[in-house]
């Protein structure tokens, strides 16, 4: 809501993980090797390694990235 477009969020105990969400701004990808226009969004994730594992919060952001190109599949 305030144009940011990626930043680092800090974790406030007793939490262990926070996600950062910047402004989605259209960006240029490449699909089937064509240039094209798309909205794009960066996912910072900040994970207290003493409480979760690197790995699993990947995990996580990945499954959080997938549902989020794919939100029918939240209520399927």
């Amino acid at each position: 809501m305030y144009g940011v477009d990626s930043f680092s969020a800090i974790i406030n105990p007793p939490h262990s993980v926070i996600l950062a969400v910047g402004a989605v701004r259209p960006g240029v990808v490449a699909i089937d090797d064509e240039c094209q226009v798309r909205p794009l969004m960066q996912l910072t994730v900040s994970i207290d390694h003493r409480a979760i594992d690197g790995a699993v919060g990947a995990r996580w952001l990945d499954a959080l990235v997938n549902h989020l190109r794919c939100p029918i599949g939240l209520i399927i």
